[in-house]
């Protein structure tokens, strides 16, 4: 007979925390892997080693190709939602207009009925008509205008004659985004950056890959280390370099190019559309314990 506090007591109505816990209920983590993590030289767009590369202020980088039919797309969405706009407004217009002018022609066949007609008209509210369009008795017909409106009504219980909905299509923004961090985008705030790859003694040694190492303290550039970039000249250096040597001195440590402390970029970790961005490298799910759900076969119980 098992104690009342031990962990393998199950002869209880519910379940216990460790019973829980070997069934894989409530909050999972689990830290991402390395294969979940984007290459700091993928281009944020197609995932490959970027050709050409583009950052963007934000430490976004693309291949030249990728962000500039990304950017063109966009225009030209943003000239067919435009041209869609302008189309909506001008169909309104043209609806306003013809209102009126119905208005009008109601009015004055109004007065030309009243006038003109067999039978007078009544401003009385309380004067009814039938649902034929007919005033009375020895009345005329309804005028052409009621006919039209009997002829076109809609009826909401037929299928074939429910009305829409109109769509509004509402006034497009003139700027074009980044793909990756959704701010304000232009070609001309894009600069070009270049990577120092290693020596050719070491290229020898590892031939399968190409390298690429910080042009101040030789080491090589990694998803662990965070890149900085000019954006005067686009050299990219380690954090540390930068810091030690460029905010202070102002000088790019490669082509002796004046820069400023705004001109650093700092270039952003990612990761693959499955994976977190930045720093957030953990990854959590939720999972619910009820009947039937079979988690204890999923998940395997953890080792105590």
């Amino acid at each position: 007979m098992p104690q009342r506090h031990s962990k393998n007591n199950n002869d209880l109505a519910f379940f216990t925390y460790d019973e829980k816990k070997k069934l894989g209920y409530g909050t999972q983590k689990e830290r991402l892997g390395k294969d979940s993590i984007k290459p700091f030289d993928a281009c944020c767009l197609c995932l490959k080693p970027f050709i050409d590369p583009l950052c963007c202020q934000k430490g976004h980088v693309f291949c030249k190709e990728c962000i500039l039919e990304c950017l063109l797309s966009q225009k030209k969405d943003i000239q067919r939602k435009q041209a869609a706009h302008v189309l909506q407004k001008k169909q309104e217009k043209d609806e306003e207009e013809e209102k009126l002018m119905l208005q009008k022609a109601r009015e004055l066949e109004a007065f030309d009925q009243q006038n003109h007609g067999a039978v007078p008209q009544y401003n009385d509210k309380s004067y009814t008509r039938d649902k034929n369009g007919f005033h009375g008795a020895n009345s005329v017909k309804v005028t052409s205008y009621e006919e039209e409106a009997l002829r076109n009504m809609k009826a909401f219980w037929l299928p074939s004659a429910t009305p829409e909905a109109p769509v509004k299509v509402e006034a497009p923004s003139n700027c074009t985004v980044c793909p990756e961090g959704k701010e304000k985008l232009k070609l001309k705030s894009l600069f070009p950056i270049y990577l120092t790859e290693e020596d050719k003694e070491q290229k020898r040694s590892n031939s399968i890959s190409t390298n690429f190492i910080c042009p101040s303290c030789k080491v090589t550039l990694t998803n662990t280390l965070t890149l900085v970039a000019l954006s005067t000249c686009g050299h990219v250096f380690c954090k540390k370099c930068a810091d030690r040597f460029m905010v202070v001195d102002k000088v790019c440590l490669t082509c002796n190019k004046g820069c400023k402390e705004k001109n650093l970029v700092c270039l952003e970790k990612g990761g693959t559309g499955f994976a977190g961005h930045d720093d957030h490298l953990e990854a959590t799910d939720f999972k619910h314990l009820g009947s039937g759900s079979g988690l204890g076969l999923v998940r395997p119980a953890l080792k105590t």
